[in-house]
């Protein structure tokens, strides 16, 4: 019988909340189903594993920091709309470090196909657009990006920052005008 209120979307919600608290690598039917008082028997009518929810967690992360880029991004352009959308993965992550996690989790085809991972690169190429890159240096830079936005994100989460001066925002700052910097000064090949 399928206990009244469950549904696989508030599932997703619940575990993301989960994966907040406790790292997104806990996340399993049986730790929501603990979360909801119930029999981890009773989960399976709305998901189908502790991968399946992942996967609807990864969704709903990527969904999530999709919304807020689109917003950040309105009516800018150029360094304003790259600082924009690097300040958007870093207070996520901050703020949600298991949904930041979350939406880092490699997907099968189909559901990256259908995600929102699809608005995050046609956002990030669209703020490249306005540096005049074209392919195949729209794909290198996007790449850049993504890697120096991860990279630098997830030593500050994990504390590789903590014992040495200047601030982390500083330094933040400072990459941000070097990419800057990058995409006006792309190297041609």
């Amino acid at each position: 019988m399928v206990r009244v209120g469950l549904t696989a979307e508030r599932l997703a919600r619940a575990g993301a909340e989960l994966a907040d608290e406790v790292g997104f690598e806990q996340v399993t039917v049986s730790a929501l189903a603990r979360r909801f008082d119930v029999k981890v028997a009773s989960l399976y009518s709305h998901v189908k594993s502790s991968q399946d929810l992942k996967t609807r967690i990864a969704l709903l992360a990527l969904e999530e920091l999709a919304d807020r880029a689109a917003d950040a991004l309105a009516g800018r352009a150029g360094k304003d709309a790259l600082t924009a959308l690097a300040n958007v993965y870093r207070d996520y992550a901050r703020e949600h470090p298991g949904r930041y996690a979350a939406a880092q989790l490699r997907l099968d085809p189909a559901d990256a196909a259908a995600s929102a991972g699809v608005r995050h690169a046609q956002m990030t190429r669209a703020i490249l657009r306005g540096y005049d890159l074209t392919e195949p240096d729209q794909t290198h830079a996007v790449r850049l990006l993504g890697s120096v936005f991860h990279g630098y994100v997830s030593l500050e989460l994990g504390g590789g920052f903590d014992h040495s001066a200047p601030d982390t925002q500083e330094t933040w700052t400072r990459i941000l005008d070097a990419l800057d910097a990058t995409l006006r000064h792309w190297p041609t090949a």
